[in-house]
């Protein structure tokens, strides 16, 4: 599906490109909220929130199982919207046997982010102390968007987007799509389908 992104596009007052406001896709990774018919979500409600409140757009929530078929899934298929800037997983990140997030996410990158988790443990070592060392977030490109891999407690999520993902990442955007400006961007179908 064709984005408005180039009417999104502009630079920063630093001259630095930039897409604002951002269309965002979320995906949280929960087996036991996967199984309610109601369930509640506080990691993803907490990434709405936090990119909301700076004036982006929430275009699709997803809730999935742990289960690196799924996740990848969800995150390949949301990766290749253009109506889709950025995407954040919640959930999955810990050292479980069925904590794969990290593993079905990275998957799909291009290019990886390791600032993003370095600096994520450090804040959250301030919150959480030792255990800090335990989460396994991490982010990078996946077909020119930004993709965030959480962990599942809305304090983690509140920290890494705060902090982190929604103050920088309209110039990440800028910067992953930037070679796609002024050109005839095509659908990614054969992406979703492979």
């Amino acid at each position: 599906m064709p984005s408005d992104s180039d009417d999104r596009r502009s630079t920063d007052h630093h001259g630095h490109d930039i897409v604002d406001p951002l269309y965002v896709g979320i995906v949280t990774v929960s087996s036991s909220r996967a199984a309610k018919p109601d369930p509640d979500d506080p990691g993803g409600d907490t990434i709405q929130e936090a990119f909301e409140a700076d004036g982006h757009e929430v275009q699709e929530r997803l809730l999935v199982r742990d289960d690196y078929s799924a996740i990848r899934t969800a995150v390949r298929r949301l990766v290749a919207r253009r109506d889709i800037d950025v995407v954040c997983t919640t959930g999955g990140t810990g050292v479980t046997a069925d904590d794969v997030s990290p593993e079905a996410t990275s998957s799909l990158f291009e290019r990886e982010l390791p600032g993003f988790g370095e600096r994520f443990r450090s804040l959250s070592w301030d919150e959480v102390g030792t255990r800090a060392i335990a989460s396994r977030a991490t982010a990078g490109i996946a077909v020119d968007t930004p993709v965030f891999c959480l962990p599942g407690s809305q304090s983690a999520c509140e920290t890494a987007c705060e902090e982190l993902i929604v103050p920088e990442t309209p110039h990440l955007a800028g910067l992953a799509t930037r070679h796609r400006t002024g050109t005839d961007d095509q659908t990614l179908a054969d992406y979703q389908t492979d």
